[in-house]
């Protein structure tokens, strides 16, 4: 598709190139005459350079080692090269400024053509500053009439530019330093009372690193924090053991202590074994005496000091109180020794677990303050630090362009110089090849412009592609013109006028215009196949593109078919069919429709098959003739006699007759003529026949110019030109 597009549009500009040939020959001749004339009476001009180095400066020196900013010098190197154009065209600039070149124009006393001093303005059109690319260097170039000139102005630019650009660098280099001298101790004692003030607040608050320690404490905190659990968890189970124990037992803690103390005393146990002997031998006494009987009373006597006894120790065993208490529970203890003793353990574990978690509880709860202060901390170490940041980099820097400008200061004296001197040209900037060059130029630039304004100016359709592009109807037939034709050998000194008239198909049957007719009738032949065209219409947009000549042909190429035709010249406003066959026209269509004479008294034999209707006396208003029921009785009358009806109609845009007979025929065929008809009227009558409903069957493209074509292998004139030879004549009119 690309293909086709680049080949079209190659196309179209070598049509443009065929057309406007002659014209923008016209132009590129003289323009090239008088360019090469004006190029050559010029003064030769002499063109002098000179070039100019400037070095990158070398900011790493081993003065860095002892300051200790090397790292950062060297970023400001990496820097300096990334920017080095944007120097030198800074530089440039300096060159070229208003100081300097008025410094070099003074010195030399230049003048212009008048005598006058030169303007810098004058110098600086004459001037040429630029950097070589993938350099550090700078070229300086001057053009002038006198080759001397040019190079003592180069010399002494450059020249100015050194002076100029050396005294103002060596002060500031000097003021930079005196600046950084008194800056810097200031600098170096807030450095210093920035580092104290971090110091002391880090043995403050007993800081050697936040993060770090954020990072313990929430580590001892979770761990605690296991601990306490695991704590807590063995507290609950012995206390549980031991609610188990003491409702087994009857008794708490405090009296399973007593018991087990009680059961662990041999002297206890052995006032306790009396006593239960003492008590058995009263009731066996008793059964046998009296209870005042001196035995028994005895005996009594005996248990009473043995129970005093027994409390007095008693009392020295914690948990017990009475002595009944011992009497009531000596067998318990007896039996559940292993219990109480076992009530004791869990209790002692117990006490123990409890410290444990008291401790425990004391060092989680500090470290989750110690953590809770530590944001507080970091916030107010981080302010300390940027302080100390600033600080810092405000020394860095002040001690890093210390450095700078002691070694810029040593090495400012060489970073330019002349490394090349202008020397006197001898021979001139331009060579005769570039004059023809520069003329060849100028000449096919102005004949390309001529091309394209007069192509700009030209609105007429030109080819037969632009006019199926822009009308859209079916080409139904290509009518071919040449300026000089050959007639038949006739002899007959009248035939050229016969051929002015147009009438190809009569009088040369065997042309290629005869033969082009001819593809137009079969064309409307087929097209008739699926309707019915028997009454046809030939107009066109505008006058003079001849329409009359093709309907008059076209009849003609009709009847040679046997076919009966009839062609009707309705352009009641410039009729011209009488004038092509030389009849008269005083009785025609104008007179028939006002029924001023008869159908066959009006219509006229030409030849076996074709008749014609002239068009009569031209009335006062022929839109009002033509848009009668006569007309459109007359037509039918037509269509039924007639095999064919060949209607002339006026042009579209000159009145609205073609469209009412439009609306009476079977179809309307539109003549189109390139070259006549531009593409504004053009696309007016496509619009009137779509408007009003017509039944367009095609167009015909008329006196197209083969040698316009993109393709015109078609035209084979010289196939016909074999049959035909007479004089030479015009053929195509209205």
């Amino acid at each position: 598709m690309e293909i086709r597009k680049s080949i079209v549009y190659f196309d179209k500009c070598k049509q443009v190139v065929k057309r406007r040939l002659t014209p923008s020959l016209g132009v590129f001749f003289p323009v090239f005459l008088v360019s090469i004339l004006t190029s050559f009476l010029r003064e030769p001009i002499y063109e002098a350079e000179g070039k100019l180095l400037f070095q990158r400066i070398n900011l790493i020196s081993s003065s860095t080692e002892v300051t200790g900013v090397g790292q950062e010098i060297d970023s400001l190197q990496q820097v300096e090269q990334h920017n080095q154009n944007n120097i030198l065209n800074t530089e440039a600039q300096i060159l070229t400024s208003d100081r300097v070149v008025q410094k070099t124009i003074d010195k030399l006393k230049l003048k212009d053509n008048k005598g006058t001093p030169l303007k810098i303005k004058q110098f600086m059109n004459r001037l040429t500053v630029k950097d070589i690319k993938g350099t550090d260097v700078i070229k300086v170039s001057y053009k002038d009439k006198d080759p001397q000139t040019s190079a003592e102005v180069v010399n002494t630019l450059m020249t100015v530019y050194l002076e100029e650009n050396q005294s103002p660098q060596t002060a500031q280099v000097e003021a930079a330093q005196n600046f950084l001298k008194q800056q810097l101790p200031k600098a170096e004692s807030g450095l210093r009372q920035v580092e104290a003030e971090i110091a002391e607040f880090k043995q403050k608050n007993n800081i050697v690193s936040l993060q770090h320690e954020a990072t313990k404490a929430v580590e001892m905190i979770t761990e605690l924090d296991k601990k306490i659990a695991d704590v807590k968890s063995r507290i609950a189970n012995i206390s549980a053991q031991a609610k188990k124990i003491r409702e087994q037992l009857g008794m708490n803690s405090q009296q399973a202590v007593a018991m087990t103390s009680l059961s662990q005393s041999i002297e206890l146990q052995g006032l306790l074994k009396d006593i239960q002997w003492l008590e058995s031998e009263i009731i066996h006494k008793r059964a046998i005496l009296e209870d005042n009987h001196p035995e028994v009373l005895h005996l009594q006597n005996q248990l009473e000091a043995l129970k005093q006894l027994l409390e007095e120790r008693v009392k020295q065993v914690p948990g017990f109180q009475q002595v009944d208490d011992i009497n009531g529970k000596w067998h318990l203890a007896q039996l559940q020794q292993q219990l109480t003793a076992r009530l004791v353990e869990l209790e002692s574990n117990r006490l123990g677990l409890a410290s444990e978690l008291a401790t425990l509880s004391s060092l989680s709860l500090g470290y989750k303050q110690r953590l809770n202060q530590i944001p507080e901390l970091e916030q107010q170490l981080r302010q300390l630090e940027r302080k100390l940041q600033a600080v810092q980099s405000t020394y860095l820097l002040l001690l890093q362009k210390q450095q700078e400008t002691r070694i810029g200061g040593n090495q400012n004296q060489n970073r330019v110089q002349i490394i090349s001197q202008a020397q006197i040209p001898e021979k001139p900037k331009f060579s005769p090849i570039f004059y023809y060059l520069v003329s060849a130029i100028v000449s096919t630039l102005a004949s390309l412009a001529t091309m394209l304004i007069l192509e700009a100016k030209d609105q007429s359709i030109k080819t037969i592609e632009e006019a199926k592009e822009l009308l859209g109807f079916t080409v139904l037939g290509v009518i071919p013109t040449f300026k000089k034709v050959q007639a038949e050998a006739k002899g007959n000194e009248q035939e050229p006028q016969l051929y002015s008239q147009g009438l190809v198909v009569r009088d040369i049957p065997n042309s290629l215009i005869t033969e082009a007719y001819r593809m137009l009738r079969a064309n409307l032949k087929f097209m008739s196949a699926g309707q019915d065209l028997k009454v046809i219409v030939v107009t066109s947009s505008i006058p003079k593109e001849g329409k009359s000549t093709v309907a008059a042909n076209l009849a003609l190429a009709m009847a040679q078919m046997e076919r009966k035709v009839l062609l009707v010249d309705a352009d009641l406003h410039h009729p011209s069919q009488h004038q092509v066959w030389e009849i008269c026209n005083t009785q025609g269509l104008s007179n028939v429709i006002v029924e001023q004479v008869e159908i066959m008294a009006a219509i006229k034999k030409l030849t076996n098959n074709l008749d014609i209707l002239p068009a009569g006396v031209i009335p006062p208003s022929a839109a009002s003739v033509i848009d009668t029921k006569r007309m459109t009785s007359l037509i039918n009358s037509f269509a039924s006699y007639y095999d064919y009806v060949i209607v002339d109609a006026p042009s579209l845009n000159v009145a609205a007759d073609a469209t009412t007979l439009g609306q009476m025929a079977d179809g309307v065929l539109l003549v189109v003529r390139p070259g006549v008809v531009d593409y504004f009227n053009a696309v007016i009558a496509s619009q009137l026949l779509e408007k009003s409903g017509q039944n367009v069957i095609g167009q015909v493209i008329n006196a197209i110019i083969p040698e316009n074509e993109s393709h015109h292998y078609y035209f084979q004139e010289d196939y016909y030109s074999q049959k035909t030879n007479s004089n030479t004549v015009e053929l195509v009119r209205n």
